[in-house]
């Protein structure tokens, strides 16, 4: 889920308030690549040909019910430094009995405006599972905002996987599930079991040696750090 600036969070909250039609400032470099090469956007798997990929918003499995603009295919892409970071990070704990299963990487700019038009939408089919203390208005501006760092190329969704037998890997309990809006889903949150919290510190931990921060209110949210390119957004569909 993105993250909001904080000049953003307050003029998007301000349109939320008034309850009208208002356009967000420029404040982003919008990238004119119109390819994955011309981004300089590397698929994970050249670097992990088996890399576990759940892209659940090329699928019908995520908050909004349906397949999400931009998403065309199940495919993992990011900036050349973040892919690598990943793959070290995906070495590191295949030799611990551990690997990663992807969620979410590069996020076309398309896809973070359907999910604002997702939020401003009646549909509530899918609040028990993903918003069930929420109001769907309460999304705008704490969880979903108009613009993403995933659309930067350098933030990625993940969550942790325990390998037994060869291809037997089985997620851990990290106490929600991925895209879950609540603070229950704070990678500290006082709420979850011991279990779940040394599962959660350990899949942290993990990305932190390989060079990536946790976004603290989301478990599963991590960037490369630094940003290879803080400042750029892409809109390249994933096909």
């Amino acid at each position: 889920m993105p993250v909001m600036r904080p000049l953003a969070h307050v003029v998007f909250a301000l349109c939320v308030l008034a309850l009208a039609g208002c356009a967000i400032p420029a404040r982003m470099d919008v990238s004119p690549a119109k390819t994955p090469d011309s981004a300089g956007l590397v698929d994970i798997r050249t670097l992990v040909p088996d890399m576990d990929l759940d892209i659940r918003y090329a699928g019908r499995n995520n908050f909004t019910g349906a397949i999400v603009d931009g998403y065309g295919a199940p495919r993992c892409y990011l900036l050349e430094p973040a892919a690598k970071a990943i793959q070290r990070a995906e070495t590191a704990l295949r030799s611990q009995g551990y690997r990663l299963r992807i969620f979410d990487c590069y996020r076309p700019a398309r896809a973070v405006r359907a999910f604002v038009a997702w939020a401003n939408s009646p549909d509530e089919s899918t609040k028990a599972r993903f918003y069930p203390a929420l109001d769907k208005r309460a999304l705008l501006g704490e969880y979903i905002s108009p613009t993403s760092g995933h659309s930067r190329g350098a933030t990625i969704d993940l969550t942790l996987m325990r390998c037994g037998a060869p291809g037997s890997c089985a997620p851990l309990d990290m106490g929600t599930d991925f895209d879950f809006f609540d603070t229950l889903a704070n990678t500290d949150s006082p709420r979850v079991t011991p279990g779940q919290r040394a599962n959660r510190d350990r899949l942290r931990d993990a990305m932190r040696q390989a060079g990536l921060r946790n976004y603290p209110m989301e478990w599963w949210h991590f960037t490369l750090d630094p940003e290879p390119a803080p400042k750029t957004f892409f809109d390249v569909p994933i096909e």
